[in-house]
């Protein structure tokens, strides 16, 4: 399931600009992957919950799908950030990502299971390796290789995270760089 896209239609708040400042001056630094998503959390962190973060049209989330908003696009390409908006129920299909990527729940709480590619010269196939529940204020951080997850909203409110990734969504479409198929008795 692909989300369903707002992009660069809603102003940033005040707060979402700021926060935006201090992603620019941490991507600019041009440090390793790993290092940059893990500083981004640390800015991310202390705006998760504000009410003034988002405007109301950017906490809008769509029946069929979970809701992406493209807040900002670095005019670089060098980062860009994105509201998430998922109704009772919704969820990725199990993918990775086409660069870092840092995501902090705003509102509700998100479900993650997270896999990794096990192959044995011949074949691969993937394996759970856990479970995480991320309540609001929860920040995440990764970089490719390793990133293979699936999130859901197993909760019955809606859910608003706030993604940071180090690729221009808004030019791309999506984060995803490849979505992972498992035999239909292992699907949740």
């Amino acid at each position: 399931m692909t989300p369903s896209a707002t992009v660069g239609s809603d102003r940033l708040t005040e707060r979402m600009t700021a926060l935006v400042g201090e992603i620019r001056a941490v991507v600019d630094r041009g440090l390793p992957p790993e290092l940059t998503a893990y500083l981004v959390g640390e800015r991310l962190a202390p705006h998760l919950g504000d009410d003034d973060l988002l405007t109301d049209a950017q906490r809008e989330g769509d029946p069929d799908r979970y809701r992406q908003h493209v807040l900002h696009a670095e005019s670089d390409g060098s980062f860009s950030v994105v509201a998430l908006v998922w109704l009772p129920g919704q969820q990725t299909p199990i993918h990775d990502h086409v660069s870092w990527c840092v995501a902090g729940v705003h509102r509700g709480q998100e479900s993650e299971t997270r896999y990794r590619l096990v192959s044995d010269g011949r074949t691969a196939h993937l394996v759970e390796t856990e479970h995480v529940v991320g309540p609001a204020g929860t920040v995440a951080a990764f970089a490719p290789p390793g990133d293979i997850h699936l999130v859901r909203n197993a909760c019955t409110s809606t859910a608003i995270s706030i993604h940071v990734y180090g690729a221009d969504v808004a030019r791309l479409g999506t984060s995803i760089r490849r979505v992972y198929r498992l035999p239909a008795d292992e699907q949740r």
